[in-house]
């Protein structure tokens, strides 16, 4: 924002400096050039004065050291021809470019003075290298103003455009010491404009990290930056107080939830040796309830922990993690008649928060084999998905196909909503294992989705980035009380 409002400054002054200066530059440029024409026409209708004078006296031969006194007087060159244009004297002597005796009266500016008028203009004169101002004026005399003679004047106009540009140089250079100044001094205003901005930014990523230690001082800056300085304050202070409350409660509470529901689970199990056989099914669906609250009690705790913390993601091996859970698993499977199994090409690593990756997979297993039926199978794959040229990186995908009997589009949107599940859910689900699948993936900086299985079922897709080929996205880091399988079932399939 400095360089911006340094920019806004110097933009601004150049415009003054442009407004100001070029006009100034052109107008100059034009008044030196009038002047220095009157001045030229001003000699040249007296010289002009003079050669009639001694024409009309018949002392033509003082013309040619008349019109050298005047070369070197004013540094021009002088042509002085006759009523006819013949050219009597001229001050330039080189045999090249002399002029004497020639007829002139074709060219135009000859022709204008020879009917009695002053020409006054510009021309490129190669034995001046350059161009030259002319003034060709008619020197009359008499009651009819007759023409007696012609007098040209040569003026190089090299001193006139070098003093010209002498004068471009020092407007372009006070222009330029200006800008310096004006530099200085936005920089000096930008930067006691923008402190209390920079302030507000280094105590927004604080707040971002989890913790205010430098909060903004609401003294300085304007009076509009002082009171959101003031309002942000207070508003950190209040969050910072309701995320320790929060942090304080998930910390305490699982402690203090899972006492009672121990002792009450201990007190339905010592009610059965007095139950009459016909209770003994009640008494189970009240501990099956008390197991599942137990579940649902660990599944939020264990999301607020998450959702308190954050850590940087490393780089961990997505194959080896995959077949480790593959292998734990099979077991549980093997109970219920279901296989899992595991391909695909090698994903290598992949940036995830440490333990995420076994909660996510745990959790996905955990509700794929809930919805299999026996006789069918899991499939763990992992896939490189390739990118689209550069605004997507390429992403490793974890895919969890499972044969049972999938999710409608609708029920695909809503699965991964705290406590949701399908109306023929099984009882022990909680409904929170996909959003602790979802939680962990974004920690990781990765997306899960849900898609139908090509040949029935569901297909559970986690896509992360390969460490080989980014940095370590910013993410959150999950509780190690993450619930697993056992207690994250959300409905008869994954959640």
């Amino acid at each position: 924002m400095t360089r911006r409002l340094v920019f806004s400054y110097l933009s601004l002054m150049l415009l003054v400096l442009l407004a100001l200066e070029v006009p100034f530059g052109f107008v100059y440029a034009r008044g030196e050039l009038s002047r220095f024409s009157n001045t030229a026409e001003q000699g040249a209708m007296t010289l002009a004065d003079v050669c009639e004078d001694k024409l009309e006296r018949g002392l033509a031969a003082d013309l040619p050291e008349l019109a050298r006194n005047y070369s070197r007087r004013t540094g021009s060159r002088v042509i002085v021809a006759d009523r006819n244009g013949i050219v009597r004297t001229d001050t330039d002597n080189a045999p090249a470019t002399t002029t004497v005796g020639k007829d002139l009266s074709a060219e135009p500016d000859m022709a204008t003075a020879l009917h009695n008028r002053p020409a006054i203009g510009t021309r490129d004169t190669p034995a001046s290298d350059g161009e030259a101002l002319f003034a060709t004026v008619p020197g009359s005399s008499g009651t009819d103003n007759a023409v007696t003679c012609v007098v040209r004047t040569l003026h190089p106009l090299g001193a006139l455009t070098e003093k010209v540009h002498t004068t471009w140089a020092v407007l372009a250079a006070l222009g330029l010491g200006v800008l310096a100044i004006v530099t200085l001094i936005g920089f000096a205003l930008a930067r006691s404009i923008t402190r209390p901005i920079r302030a507000l930014e280094r105590a927004t990523a604080q707040l971002a990290d989890g913790r205010l230690t430098d909060p903004p001082a609401t003294d300085h800056g304007p009076p509009e930056l002082r009171r959101l300085s003031a309002s942000f304050t207070r508003t950190a202070t209040r969050l910072q107080h309701l995320l320790r409350a929060q942090q304080a409660f998930a910390s305490e509470a699982s402690h203090q939830l899972k006492t009672p529901l121990t002792a009450l689970r201990l007190r339905l199990e010592n009610f059965e040796p007095h139950l009459a056989p016909g209770a003994q099914g009640s008494l189970d669906e009240a501990l099956a309830e008390v197991e599942r609250l137990s579940r649902m009690v660990q599944g939020l705790l264990a999301l607020a922990r998450l959702e308190n913390s954050a850590i940087t993601p490393e780089a961990t091996d997505l194959d080896t993690v995959v077949a480790d859970r593959a292998a734990i698993w099979t077991a549980f499977a093997g109970e219920q008649g279901v296989d899992i199994t595991v391909t695909g090409a090698k994903a290598g690593h992949v940036w995830a928060v440490p333990g995420a990756l076994d909660g996510i997979i745990d959790n996905l297993l955990s509700n794929a084999l809930r919805a299999s039926p026996p006789g069918t199978a899991i499939t763990l794959t992992t896939v490189t998905a390739a990118g689209d040229g550069g605004r997507t990186p390429p992403m490793a995908e974890l895919h969890v196909v499972d044969e049972g009997p999938g999710m409608t589009e609708a029920e695909r949107r809503r699965a991964f909503d705290r406590f949701w599940r399908a109306a023929d859910a099984q009882h022990e689900g909680t409904g929170l294992g996909l959003p602790m699948v979802r939680q962990l993936t974004r920690a990781c900086g990765g997306k899960v989705s849900l898609h139908a299985a090509p040949g029935g079922g569901l297909d559970a897709v986690v896509r992360l980035r390969p460490a080989r080929r980014h940095a370590p996205p910013t993410a959150r880091r999950p509780s190690p009380d993450v619930p697993t399988a056992h207690g994250s079932s959300q409905q008869r399939h994954p959640g």
